[in-house]
């Protein structure tokens, strides 16, 4: 009776680099690596060489000079009087601030409109057919002024809120959408507000925590647990019980008609909002394509046998298809929301100092380091991509379809 046994294992030899396949992808891959940390050696070199050439040298001492020039809107204290480094730290954070505000915009209605477009009714589906195809082939830059004008011509001045017979109204006595911006009201927080805050972040965690439950209940034991007022209970009820408790520390400062405008609360100036609109609108467009796609890849009888079971057309969709359907939308997603925060760059065609009108605009011109700038503008939109793709990927890793 004869017996196979593994031949046995060959010493490693140089020649296996490039005869062995279980090397060769390596070896290739480190001549390519070579080769292009080569080539950029050798542009930076050359670069330096023309500077020193040019009578120029590569400093980034200009950020600490004072910027000279003022921000319309910003989050933190600026003034003037502060460095380059402070108008560039405006810059991004107002970059940043209208990047979340619009992949959270655009994700709720991509998403939204990606379902519509699949609805049994007629004129609903033309509907959202009609604002995808209409929204996506405009180029972006031209939703932006046209939202900005909308907002402009539409919306009231704040002259309009006085009187008695004022043409325009508060909402609530706390919202004024004007022409200039939108005034809303502006939390004050007092001793003990850290524990209100910490505590509401708890409740949010809360919610994931018990849907996570319920979902894993559903499919250990086919029990369905009740998802939507236990989570209403679990945001509201712990923040309010400490917030009343701690005798109510944080307040609000309401917007009021002052002279010629408003006064006090929470100011988004109308460059801001029409950014954020127009991106969302236009980026949604594109989402609801990626929605739609992934729902019709998932297998029609997934749908049948889920309503086969007596599940509800509601429950189908969040229980069978959309978690199915999120490993083909979230790939392309990525590419999106990574769209969305470099179209912001455009900001400054209607005012909004973000990262490219400070660092890429006003501060270049000032300063006439055009090439440090630049580095430091192409750094940060890599690094806040790179963070980007980083932080979907881990959410895309985490609802992949995992087979047994």
């Amino acid at each position: 009776m004869s017996t196979y046994a593994d031949p046995p294992s060959r010493a490693f030899t140089p020649s296996m680099l490039i005869n062995d396949r279980r090397y060769r992808s390596y070896t290739f891959q480190f001549i390519a690596l070579l080769l292009l940390a080569l080539a950029i050696g050798y542009l930076v070199s050359n670069l330096l060489e023309n500077l020193r050439v040019a009578g120029l040298n590569l400093s980034f001492d200009f950020l600490g000079e004072p910027a000279g020039y003022d921000i319309n809107q910003t989050l933190i204290d600026y003034t003037s009087q502060s460095t380059h480094l402070r108008a560039s730290m405006v810059g991004v954070l107002n970059t940043l601030l209208v990047a979340l505000l619009g992949c959270v915009m655009a994700t709720i209605i991509g998403v939204a409109v990606g379902v519509l477009r699949l609805s049994n009714n007629w004129l609903v589906r033309k509907l959202m057919s009609g604002y995808v195809e209409i929204f996506r082939n405009v180029p972006v830059l031209i939703w932006i002024l046209i939202v900005m004008a909308v907002f402009v011509a539409v919306l009231p001045q704040p002259r309009d809120f006085r009187g008695d017979d004022a043409e325009a109204q508060m909402l609530w006595d706390a919202f004024a959408f004007t022409g200039r911006g939108f005034y809303l009201p502006k939390p004050i927080f007092a001793a003990g507000s850290g524990i209100v805050i910490t505590v509401f972040a708890a409740s949010i965690i809360g919610i994931f925590a018990y849907r996570r439950h319920a979902t894993k209940t559903l499919y250990d034991t086919g029990r369905l647990l009740p998802t939507f007022w236990p989570s209403v209970a679990i945001f509201f009820l712990p923040t309010l019980l400490v917030f009343f408790l701690l005798g109510g520390p944080i307040a609000l400062e309401y917007p009021e008609l002052k002279g010629f405008n408003f006064r006090g609360g929470i100011y988004m100036r109308n460059s801001l909002i029409s950014l954020w609109f127009a991106l969302s609108i236009y980026t949604a467009a594109f989402i609801a394509e990626n929605v739609r796609a992934g729902i019709l890849a998932v297998n029609k009888g997934q749908s049948e046998a889920a309503a086969s079971l007596g599940l509800r057309p509601r429950r189908i969709m969040n229980l069978v298809i959309l978690p199915q359907a999120l490993r083909v939308i979230i790939p392309p997603l990525i590419s999106q929301y990574l769209n969305l925060t470099k179209n912001s760059s455009l900001a400054i065609a209607v005012g909004y100092m973000d990262l490219t009108g400070t660092l890429g605009g006003i501060t270049l011109n000032q300063t006439g380091r055009a090439i440090e700038s630049v580095v430091l503008l192409m750094l940060f939109y890599l690094l806040i991509s790179l963070a980007i793709s980083a932080i979907m990927n881990v959410y895309n890793n985490a609802v992949r379809l995992k087979e047994r």
